[in-house]
C-alpha cells in the first residue's frame, strides 16, 4: 500500500528532473547588442551677446565712474541695440614691445623704461604678460597678476635686435587672447611701427585680426621722436658766402664795398658744418623718415579701429610720461554689452559689424572700437 502511494510522487518527482536537463541542455539566445544612437555632429551654440570695450570720461578728460544703462547709445550697423549691462572689470593687459634698432632711432632702454612705468600705473587686480619682438616675437612673461613678477621680466630679460616683424608680433600677440575673456582684452604696444626689411606688414590683415580678438591697442609710437632724430642727422649749416672780420675799420676792402653789411669782408665762403659724408646712410635715413610718416598713419589706423589710442611725443620726458596716461586709459574703460537685433547665429563667416557709441548725457564722452567681426 504504501509503494502504490508513493508511485505518483516519484512520477512526477522524475518528470520534473528530466524537465530541468532539457532546459540546461537548450541553447540560450545571447542577448543582441543594443545599437548605438547615431553619432551627431556637435551643435554649435551661439552666445547672442556683444561685449565692448567703452572708455567713458568726463568733460576733464577724466575717467567717470558713474556710467549707466541709459546713457550709452550703441548703433550696430546704424541700427540702435538695447543695452543690457554696464560693468567695470579688471582687465588684461599685454605688453608688446618693439626692440629692433635697425637705424639705432629707437632706445630699448627706454622702452623698457616706458613698460615699467605702465606696470606701476596698472590697478591692482589687472592682468599682465609681457611680449617683446625684433626677428621674432618672443614672451617673456606668461598672464600674472602680480606686479613684481611682471617687472622683474621686463628688468631681466629685455635685449635688443637688429630689426622689427611687427606683422608676425601682432599675431602672436592675439594667440594670447584665446582664454582671455572678451571685453577685457588690451595691447600696449610701443614700437615706431616700421616693418624692417624683408618684412610683411599687411594692414587689413592686421586690422581683421585685431577685429576677431576684439582688443583695444594703445600705442606709443617713436616716430615724431624718430623723424626729429634723423633730421638731426642729416642737417648741416652752411655758411653765407662772407666771412666776418675781427678788425674791419683796418680793412680798406670792407670799407670801400658798400653792398656789404659793416663788418664783413669779401672773402671766400666757409661752411660752419658739413653734411654726412656717406650718402648711401643718408638715402637710408631719408627713407627711413617717409617710413615712419606710413607706419605713423598705420598705426592711428589701428589704434582708431580698435577703440584705443596713440600717443605722438616729441621727447624722451613726454614719451616716459606718456605711461601713466595708457594707464589711466584703461582704467577708464567699461564692458558694454547688448544682444544684437540681427542674430550673432545668421551671420556669414567672418562677417563684419560696423559699431557706433554715442553719449545721451551732457558732458560724457564715449569711445569704442568701430566694428567686430562675428566669431
Amino acid at each position: 500500500m504504501l509503494l502504490e502511494r508513493i508511485k505518483p510522487i516519484l512520477f512526477l518527482a522524475l518528470i520534473i528532473v528530466l524537465s530541468a536537463s532539457v532546459q540546461a541542455q537548450t541553447p540560450q539566445a545571447s542577448p543582441s547588442p543594443t545599437p548605438k544612437a547615431e553619432e551627431q555632429e556637435p551643435v554649435k551654440v551661439f552666445t547672442e551677446e556683444v561685449r565692448l570695450q567703452v572708455a567713458a570720461f568726463d568733460q576733464y578728460g577724466h575717467y567717470d565712474p558713474a556710467l549707466e544703462l541709459d546713457e550709452v547709445l550703441v548703433l550696430e550697423d546704424g541700427i540702435a541695440q538695447q543695452v543690457r549691462s554696464i560693468q567695470h572689470l579688471p582687465a588684461n593687459v599685454l605688453l608688446l614691445l618693439d626692440t629692433g634698432n635697425q637705424l639705432g632711432l629707437k632706445n630699448t632702454n627706454v622702452t623698457r623704461d616706458v613698460g615699467q612705468r605702465v606696470v606701476d600705473a596698472l590697478g591692482a587686480g589687472n592682468r599682465i604678460a609681457i611680449m617683446q619682438f625684433s626677428e621674432r616675437p618672443e614672451l617673456l612673461q606668461t598672464w600674472t597678476a602680480d606686479k613684481e613678477t611682471a617687472q622683474k621680466a621686463l628688468k631681466t630679460k629685455i635685449h635688443s635686435g637688429k630689426t622689427s616683424r611687427l606683422s608676425e608680433a601682432m599675431a602672436a600677440a592675439a594667440d594670447q587672447f584665446k582664454e582671455i575673456p572678451i571685453g577685457t582684452r588690451h595691447i600696449v604696444l610701443i614700437t615706431d611701427g616700421v616693418e624692417g626689411p624683408g618684412g610683411r606688414f599687411n594692414l587689413p590683415a592686421t586690422l581683421k585680426q585685431l577685429n576677431s580678438i576684439q582688443a583695444s591697442v594703445h600705442i606709443i609710437s617713436y616716430t615724431v621722436l624718430s623723424r626729429k632724430e634723423i633730421q638731426k642727422l642729416n642737417a648741416w649749416r652752411k655758411g653765407d658766402g662772407i666771412q666776418r672780420d675781427g678788425n674791419p675799420a683796418s680793412n680798406p676792402v670792407a670799407n670801400g664795398d658798400p653792398t656789404l653789411p659793416p663788418g664783413t669782408t669779401r672773402t671766400p665762403s666757409f661752411k660752419l658744418a658739413s653734411k654726412d659724408a656717406d650718402p648711401a646712410l643718408a638715402k637710408r635715413r631719408k627713407e627711413s623718415e617717409r617710413a615712419t610718416i606710413f607706419s605713423e598713419a598705420q598705426l592711428s589706423e589701428i589704434a582708431e579701429e580698435s577703440g584705443g589710442q596713440i600717443w605722438l611725443p616729441d621727447s624722451l620726458s613726454d614719451l616716459l610720461g606718456e605711461a601713466e596716461s595708457i594707464a589711466r586709459d584703461i582704467a577708464s574703460q567699461y564692458v558694454v554689452t547688448y544682444r544684437p537685433t540681427r542674430p550673432l547665429a545668421a551671420a556669414k563667416s567672418g562677417e563684419y559689424r560696423k559699431v557706433e557709441v554715442a553719449s545721451r548725457r551732457v558732458g560724457l564722452h564715449l569711445r569704442s572700437r568701430q566694428g567686430y567681426v562675428v566669431p
